[in-house]
């Protein structure tokens, strides 16, 4: 399955609105799906890719002494929660996928879940 196979898939997580493939180190939109009423790939990657950026720099963050490498990141808002997973790839940074999901039809355990499945499918992982 390509990348924009692999995000048609997640398009299919119940709640669902829209899935982008960001790079962490330019902050662009490799490739998206779903609705753009708010806000269109690129505004979306540019955005969440300072959330991603300040997460991974803040050792405060971190669950153990040594470090610990962060792979989801939950942002609850009070329409919708946004998922940020990092993929294990990593070309001069990270490679991580948003997910924005409407939280009343929406399941944050089951989006972590499907997310998981179908980035493996992407990374050989």
């Amino acid at each position: 399955m390509g990348i924009d196979g692999c995000l048609a898939s997640m398009m299919t997580i119940p709640g669902a609105r829209r899935v982008t493939l960001v790079d962490c180190a330019s902050g662009l939109a490799v490739a998206a799906a779903g609705r753009e009423d708010v806000l269109d790939q690129h505004e979306d990657a540019a955005g969440v890719t300072d959330v991603v950026r300040a997460v991974l720099a803040s050792p405060a963050l971190s669950a153990t002494a040594a470090g610990d490498d962060v792979e989801e990141i939950i942002v609850c808002g009070t329409d919708g929660y946004h998922l940020m997973v990092l993929t294990e790839a990593n070309l001069d940074g990270h490679l991580f996928v948003h997910l924005l999901l409407d939280r009343e039809t929406g399941n944050i355990a089951l989006a972590r879940l499907r997310m998981r499945d179908l980035l493996g499918e992407i990374t050989g992982g």
